[in-house]
């Protein structure tokens, strides 16, 4: 098996619309960079390398606006890391992972948003800045039946 090279970078540029400002139908990923992190002689790491070795390339070349950076780490599992625009980094190890769910767990990282995971059904209810066009209803205020 050929050495693998130690950093791969893809290009940074970005491309601007009519008159300097952003075109309608751009689009910016949330992910800026993209780091790989493999080992070399544990086998832990042969599904990343060989995901390396045959997709990153492209994945790179179909994300311009993505940095991919691949690291040999010594004596560690593989990792891959998001970094996002907010300032955020996700990490989610690749080990023992066949290079097929590799390819997924990177996919999940660049079209992620970089948020926090929140539970939708635990959010605590809001009350607006106005009152409601109805009122407040309260049981005490409802008219009592005769049973």
């Amino acid at each position: 098996m050929p050495r693998l090279a130690p950093l791969l970078r893809g290009s940074l540029g970005s491309v601007r619309g009519p008159a300097g400002s952003l075109s309608v139908g751009s689009f910016v990923l949330p992910c800026r960079k993209l780091v790989l992190e493999y080992n070399e002689t544990w086998p832990s790491s042969s599904g990343a390398k060989e995901y390396i070795e045959r997709e990153a390339q492209q994945l790179a070349k179909r994300h311009p606006s993505v940095e991919f950076v691949v690291q040999e780490k010594p004596n560690r599992h593989p990792v891959a890391r998001g970094f996002y625009v907010n300032n955020r980094e996700k990490v989610i190890s690749l080990r023992n992972m066949e290079p097929s769910l590799v390819s997924e767990k990177v996919r999940l990282l660049l079209e992620s948003s970089g948020r926090k995971l929140t539970n939708l059904k635990r959010r605590p209810v809001e009350a607006g800045a106005t009152e409601s066009a109805r009122g407040v209803w309260s049981q005490l205020h409802a008219a009592k039946k005769d049973l």
